[in-house]
């Protein structure tokens, strides 16, 4: 079962108006997408994200030549040769890889991979705190209020892109307004050093419905991280960028994290992706993936944590959520899969389960421009 082609669907959408994090606005969302077809007509869909001119050239220039006539089966050889080029054009291309075995065999993803747990998996409302309005609190403030009425009882926000001052400030209003609908995740994307981030323990003491604190330092700062999870009265968690398990391994054995987030699309393939949920399970420490890039993505994750055992037999949940982006993008329509009252339940059709709206992929077809 040879690929016969290789088509690819870069899309590209302006933003109305930017939003950002610690790390700078937003001024567009893009993804992209790729049809593999075997000789037999079975077809696998990948996804992944990176500027789109080097993703287009690399593709045809590189990775399409490369696929064709290969076995499709031969999925983890085809994988590691391919990451040695671009590691998210090798996480897009083992997810499409994985769909082709799974129809072949008849069976979902779930099934593929040994079965699933449950048949739905909790998610939390992904914000992006600020943006380029004066009143930017209020707008936060607002696009939490929207969540929360559509269901989500879990938020995540962003600090570090203000003084400490004004993100307390924004925190404590969110708390206020939302303390008893709406746990909240605080998320600094790598943007203080140890001491700024003990700082936020005196906001953290005065409430019980903090999930966790995201990312506060660079991750290679595993001793820092060590002594800040010691310090704080809320779970650190962290790991969106990291590309295998074994970048994990120092902060697991050093008990530097209490919730690990692997991102399907960043790791090098679903193989992999999962080598690290099983590694977080084996160390005791909860994970709650990434999934901001796309939603086909985000349906590989929720795909794995429905086959993840309990975390805990303790808790009502028995299993942690998975990041559901609520911002002005498109793209996470792409698959018909939505949250009601902060879940979703899992497809259980042959491969992924559902069928891709190629409408947007048409309307949001990138012409080519440069950006």
């Amino acid at each position: 079962m040879n690929i016969a082609s290789v088509e690819t669907f870069p899309l590209f959408y302006p933003l109305k108006r930017p939003y950002g994090d610690a790390n700078g606005f937003k001024h567009y969302r893009s993804l992209f997408l790729f049809r593999i077809t075997t000789q037999s007509g079975i077809v696998g869909w990948g996804e992944c994200a990176d500027w789109l001119p080097v993703l287009k050239k690399g593709f045809e220039d590189r990775i399409i030549p490369y696929l064709i006539g290969k076995p499709a089966l031969n999925r983890l050889e085809l994988v590691n040769h391919i990451q040695q080029w671009h590691q998210r054009a090798a996480a897009g291309v083992s997810m499409a890889l994985t769909e082709i075995a799974a129809k072949y065999a008849g069976l979902s993803i779930c099934d593929l991979w040994g079965g699933s747990w449950r048949n739905s998996i909790p998610v939390y409302a992904s914000i992006q705190s600020y943006s380029d309005r004066e009143d930017w609190e209020q707008h936060s403030l607002d696009l939490v209020e929207k969540a929360a009425i559509s269901g989500f009882n879990q938020v995540k926000v962003k600090v570090g892109g203000k003084t400490f001052k004004e993100d307390r400030s924004h925190i404590q209003k969110l708390q206020g307004q939302f303390s008893g609908s709406c746990d909240l995740i605080l998320d600094a994307n790598q943007s203080y050093d140890l001491a700024a981030a003990r700082e936020w323990e005196k906001v953290f003491s005065k409430s019980d419905n903090f999930l966790w604190f995201e990312e506060p330092l660079p991750m290679n700062r595993v001793e820092d991280y060590k002594m800040l999870r010691s310090s704080l009265s809320v779970p650190l968690a962290g790991g969106e960028n990291l590309k295998n398990s074994k970048d994990f391994l120092p902060l697991l054995r050093e008990g530097a994290l209490d919730i690990t987030q692997p991102d399907p699309s960043h790791e090098v393939g679903m193989d992999e992706y999962r080598q690290t949920l099983s590694f977080s399970r084996s160390f005791g420490i909860r994970t709650s993936p990434h999934t901001y890039d796309g939603a086909l993505s985000r349906l590989y994750a929720l795909f794995a944590q429905a086959c993840l055992p309990p975390w805990s037999k303790m808790e009502k949940e028995d299993i942690e959520p998975v990041e559901w982006d609520v911002m002005d993008n498109p793209f996470t329509s792409i698959t018909p899969v939505q949250a009601m009252a902060g879940k979703v339940t899992i497809p259980v059709g042959t491969g992924i389960g559902l069928e891709l709206d190629e409408q947007i992929l048409k309307r949001y077809r990138w012409d080519g421009a440069l950006y």
